[in-house]
């Protein structure tokens, strides 16, 4: 796995604003962080520079390209928080997010579902 990008919030919120509008130019993104964020077209400059040296997007010739995705993110996010918090421990993660929680029958197919999925030979 790739090292583990960890995002500001302002580096967030200009994130989202991408990839929930990719494709755009790096002056359609100015106005859009101007209208949604208040932000001044160097902060968001500022900020999509960051993003790019992070291998997040990719700003060449003023078009932005999505290097990294929203899901790879969270992914990679989540990864880390079970890492950090469980030592690792997938097991130890599930047991703590469900502690005092009953399952429906549904989620307990989807889970089991998802195991066997994931699940090496």
């Amino acid at each position: 796995m790739a090292k583990n990008i960890t995002l500001t919030e302002a580096e967030e919120k200009l994130a989202s604003l991408i990839w929930s509008n990719a494709p755009l130019t790096s002056p359609d993104l100015v106005a859009l962080a101007a209208k949604e964020l208040q932000w001044k077209k160097s902060t968001t400059y500022t900020i999509l520079k960051k993003l790019c040296d992070k291998g997040v997007f990719k700003n060449e010739n003023a078009n932005i390209t999505v290097l990294l995705t929203r899901e790879e993110q969270l992914a990679r996010e989540s990864r880390q928080y079970v890492e950090d918090t469980f030592g690792g421990s997938l097991p130890k993660f599930i047991a703590s997010f469900f502690s005092g929680r009953k399952l429906t029958q549904e989620q307990a197919l989807e889970l089991k579902r998802l195991i066997e999925e994931y699940e090496e030979d």
